[in-house]
């Protein structure tokens, strides 16, 4: 997902602090909402989703950019594996259309830092901005001189608060929420046998992707999975809260079999808290791919299975819809890659998929 694995406590209460409350037009309003699950997600405009593989130029297009010298800009909010990976997959597709990359910036979840990384960047005169804004609110100042000038602003996973597609910006690229809440559901049903108590540690801000996945797994269980009952439901807004969280939880339900949890960093104090109590039959489903749980999982430990999107995928599909922009070609409002399943035994080539680079040798040690 938009690489909420790879946010550190720091910088996820930094991030909250800084206003990642959703504009009052997003579809999905907040945690622990009952969704439905046969309709497919909607973008914060209410815009269906489609698929990012209906994202296309023709050759003819292409050679018609190819030959402009245009240039774009990567105006990320973090870095990191995940944020690696959609930058490579950016970069990849840019090198393909002649399109040059003459900044990437890390804004360090910081909303001043990011608007003075954008201030930075316009000196540079790109035509194509791609970037996962900060603060949806104060966004829409920060990257004003880029609508201003025309640059193509292509958005990863939140929207600017009175921003609209096909005008200030093209297009939202993002996860699949809803398909990888369902699937976050059947894993768990998967791990402890279809049945039994279990817990769900969810993301308690309103966030447009960790709400929608949340709520997509909660739906799925209390629709699609009549054995397994949800007896106790707990939210954080720091990672760091898990721990706490998680113990409690264990000790108020001694019958627990398995928990769910927001995303993987916050799944890395479930895991401490069940080896504090002794607890490894609890099995643990989460979203997002990190080392240490990779490891867990890879020694049968607590963390059964997670949930990982597509971010090379991301990156290329946001590089395609600025060239939409400069195309002057309509763009769908609202794009979402595909997931994967991943468990210890495809741990391996879904790691390659998912973030376009082999598995770390410490993992890849351990398989063997």
């Amino acid at each position: 997902m938009l690489g909420v694995n790879k946010f550190k406590k720091l910088t996820m209460t930094t991030a909250i602090a800084a206003g990642f409350a959703m504009a009052a037009s997003t579809a999905q309003a907040g945690p622990l909402e009952t969704i439905d699950l046969s309709k497919s997600p909607e973008g914060p405009n209410g815009n269906a989703a489609q698929s990012v593989d209906e994202i296309s130029i023709s050759s003819g297009e292409a050679a018609a950019v190819k030959g402009k010298k245009y240039k774009a800009a990567l105006v990320w909010h973090a870095s990191g594996d995940w944020v690696n990976a959609v930058t490579k997959g950016a970069k990849t597709k840019f090198e393909e259309l002649g399109i040059e990359v003459v900044a990437t910036t890390d804004a360090q979840f910081d909303s001043a830092r990011q608007a003075s990384d954008v201030e930075n960047v316009m000196a540079l005169n790109p035509d194509i901005i791609l970037t996962l804004v900060v603060d949806p609110v104060s966004g829409g100042a920060a990257f004003k001189p880029a609508v201003d000038k025309g640059t193509e602003l292509v958005l990863l996973s939140n929207p600017i608060a009175g921003y609209k597609p096909n005008s200030e910006y093209t297009g939202i690229v993002t996860d699949d929420m809803y398909g990888m809440g369902v699937a976050a559901a059947e894993m768990m049903s998967d791990g402890i046998g279809g049945e039994g108590n279990i817990g769900f540690i969810y993301h308690d801000a309103s966030y447009f992707i960790t709400n929608n996945r949340d709520n997509a797994f909660r739906t799925a269980i209390q629709e699609k999975h009549n054995d397994i009952k949800i007896v106790s439901e707990k939210g954080f807004t720091e990672e760091g809260q898990t721990f706490e969280l998680a113990s409690a939880m264990i000790l108020q339900n001694p019958d627990l079999k398995g928990i769910y949890v927001a995303w993987d960093v916050a799944a890395e104090g479930v895991i401490e808290a069940l080896r504090a109590q002794g607890r490894r039959d609890v099995k643990v489903i989460t979203h997002d791919l990190g080392q240490n749980n990779a490891l867990d999982m890879i020694k049968q430990g607590n963390m059964y299975g997670t949930v990982a999107d597509r971010p090379f995928e991301i990156g290329q599909a946001m590089a395609m819809l600025g060239v939409y922009g400069l195309l002057d070609k309509e763009s769908p409002a609202f794009s979402v890659v595909g997931y994967d399943k991943v468990t210890k035994e495809n741990l391996a080539i879904t790691w390659e998929k998912s973030l376009r680079r082999p598995i770390p040798e410490k993992l890849s040690e351990a398989l063997k």
